[in-house]
């Protein structure tokens, strides 16, 4: 018999309790009990962002976490199975790249034809029925992704990404991997008996990826919008025969309206006629849930649904599962969706004292099949590689400036000034631009850089910096680096002046967004409005945020020329920075940021981290901030450069709530 639960985490719980101790109980899911001779209950079980996060533990951090992990979710796979008669498994991307597990097997040990990635080790073991594309498969280059992939015994299907350049028509275009699959299965119904049903599966990557990856993608691959690629390609599949066909959207929710090549376009996905359920991802955020997707049109957070259809996003790290339940119903020609339910369901909860608690434990078949590439991880990640004279930590990263960053740009401008010694630009000033990778968020009150003062060792580099970015320098205006002050400013709420405990930091804006620009001295005046809006927009055009800007103690000339040394992400246009792009781009290194680090520390022997606090926020007399950081960062707080920040008590689920004296 089959059973299945809708209830609440906690309820699900103790059901789940009452099943073990007396096996006549069983709980149907409403739609088990309701089919009848011509209607089936299928769910489709999902996993999305894994970022190589299969065993619960943190590398960077060189300690166990029961907040993640593929091992711990895939018990959760086992027990939905049992719960559901007809049941399928799909993963949304982003698997191979996020982790030192994942750099050790890019970078380290490599992959032949023929290899078996732990990752993939893992979803075979597990049994998937298909998967699609994330973004991040493209970091490690094409020939390592596709070493990789050619392990899977699933089907992997993208529809958007092509091999060379766009055809005249979606349908002609010479695609990197199958745009869809459609999978012929046996469907029990509401009496018991079986009959076929066709179930297609299509995927769908950013086409970003263009950007994130021009130097493993140019002239290699080209990439489509992802709206127009369902247009072209659902209505085959519904020619060759689905009944049902599912998104596999390795992009967010986004209700800012539709436009061509969105990053986040799920919610226009989902108004392609013929797709009856989409799998989101990509945003690292939990659907359905009341925090994060409330009140934007066509999105129901409650319900679980975009455009009327049903939709999960299942977290990142493997910390939740994607649930959708579908009550299907056979007519004249098929199968249709006639109801449904989602679900995200989390493999932790924290306890009353909010410490986290486990909701599931590790399958050991997945334990076994990784054990030789985590024990190799953990050799690698504790290879020693230098000393820091003083701590490490990013704490406060987004309110003062910071050990954290400071060693960053310390590094990019040490070797970009190498690199352009002897060239056409070894004359012109240059600056550093760096953000805080690691900064609590979606992440938790755990999710910081920590590292005590001595030895300093791969695994905290790595969590100095967790991608895997090439160094590039862009050269820009000093007018231009105002701008791009101004569009990291936009991480801040306005504050007015007088004001008490107004909430300092603006949630939808990622910290990685947050670039400190070093080589020049500034002042964030939080009385005034953001000048640009999250896109790079013009907004405010009166504002001026950034204020008292100067280079070696002068105010900044505006049409001065400046080498700024980042990332291929920013150089490339990532982040939607005011005038920063491709056209910009003077220098593209062939050494990921972290690597130069590493040469940084190595060089040094001993490296002093210190913030030279070349940033503040403008003093506004009698007005007050309130963040969240995480409680370790109590410790540091007589450290604290440039800010008087206060301890202000207990934050949200495990946080510490801090006052910023302005």
């Amino acid at each position: 018999m089959s059973f299945s639960f809708t209830q609440p985490a906690l309820t699900r719980r103790s059901l789940l309790g009452g099943i073990a101790a007396g096996s006549a109980l069983v709980v149907l899911h409403p739609f088990a009990a309701r089919a009848q001779a011509n209607q089936a209950h299928l769910r489709i079980m999902e996993t999305t962002d894994i970022h190589v996060n299969i065993m619960p533990y943190d590398y960077y951090a060189d300690k166990p976490n029961d907040t993640m992990g593929l091992s711990r979710t895939a018990t959760f796979i086992d027990q939905v199975r049992a719960e559901a008669g007809n049941s399928m498994l799909v993963d949304n991307g982003d698997l191979l790249q996020g982790n030192p597990m994942g750099d050790y097997m890019a970078y380290e040990k490599g992959m032949k034809a023929g290899d078996l990635h732990p990752v993939i080790k893992a979803l075979n073991v597990l049994g998937y029925d298909c998967g699609t594309v994330g973004n991040h498969e493209f970091n490690y280059g094409l020939e390592f992704m596709s070493n990789v992939l050619a392990g899977a015994n699933f089907p992997i299907v993208c529809a958007n990404v092509t091999k060379g350049q766009l055809a005249s028509d979606p349908r002609k275009d010479e695609l990197m991997f199958k745009p869809y699959v459609i999978v012929e299965k046996q469907i029990k119904d509401g009496t018991g008996a079986t009959s076929p049903i066709k179930i297609g599966f299509i995927g769908f990557v950013p086409p970003q990826i263009m950007v994130w990856d021009a130097k493993n993608l140019e002239g290699k691959a080209q990439t489509r919008d992802i709206v127009q690629a369902a247009k072209a390609w659902v209505p085959v599949m519904k020619e060759e025969g689905a009944d049902i066909i599912i998104a596999l959207s390795h992009s967010g929710i986004d209700g800012s309206g539709q436009s061509e090549r969105m990053e986040n376009a799920s919610l226009y996905l989902a108004g392609v006629e013929g797709i009856d359920a989409i799998f989101t991802g990509h945003q690292h955020l939990v659907f359905p849930g009341p925090k994060d997707f409330e009140g934007i049109a066509g999105v129901d957070a409650k319900k679980g649904s975009l455009q009327g259809k049903p939709a999960v996003m299942a977290g990142f790290w493997g910390s939740h599962m994607g649930l959708i339940d579908l009550l299907l119903e056979k007519d004249g020609k098929g199968w249709k969706v006639v109801d449904f339910t989602t679900e995200a369901r989390p493999i932790y909860h924290r306890d009353e004292n909010r410490k986290v608690v486990a909701d599931a434990k590790d399958k050991p078949e997945i334990v076994a099949a990784v054990k030789a590439e985590h024990e190799a991880t953990l050799a690698y990640v504790r290879r020693p590689v230098g000393k820091t004279s003083a701590p490490l930590y990013s704490y406060f990263a987004l309110v003062a400036d910071d050990p954290s960053v400071q060693i960053v740009s310390n590094a990019q401008t040490w070797y970009v000034k190498d690199l352009l010694k002897e060239g056409e630009y070894k004359n012109y000033p240059v600056l550093s631009a760096a953000a805080p990778f690691k900064a609590g968020g979606r992440g938790g009150p755990e999710y910081f850089t920590d590292v005590p003062a001595g030895a300093i060792a791969i695994k905290n580099v790595a969590d100095l910096y967790l991608y895997p970015n090439t160094v590039q320098a862009v050269l820009i205006t000093g007018a231009q680096v105002k701008n791009w002050l101004e569009m990291s400013a936009g991480m801040f709420n306005q504050v007015p002046a007088g004001a008490k405990d107004v909430p300092l930091l603006n949630a939808k804006f990622p910290s990685y967004n947050y670039d400190v620009i070093d080589g020049v001295t500034y002042q964030i005046d939080l009385s005034q409005p953001a000048r640009f809006d999250g896109d790079g927009k013009l907004v405010n055009p009166d504002a001026n945020r950034i204020v008292d800007l100067k280079f070696e103690g002068k105010p900044i000339d505006p049409a001065q020329k400046f080498v700024v040394a980042t990332n291929n992400y920013r150089a490339g246009g990532g982040g939607k920075f005011p005038e920063i792009a491709g056209d910009k781009v003077i220098l593209v290194a062939p050494d990921t940021n972290r690597d130069v680090i590493v040469r940084y520390i190595i060089q040094q022997g001993t490296i002093n981290p210190s913030a030279d606090a070349n940033w503040s926020f403008k003093p506004l007399p009698g007005t007050t901030a309130i963040f969240e950081s995480g409680p370790k960062g109590r410790q540091y707080l007589a450290d604290v450069k440039g800010a008087k920040i206060e301890d202000a008590g207990e934050g949200a689920e495990g946080f510490a709530k801090f006052r910023l004296v302005l």
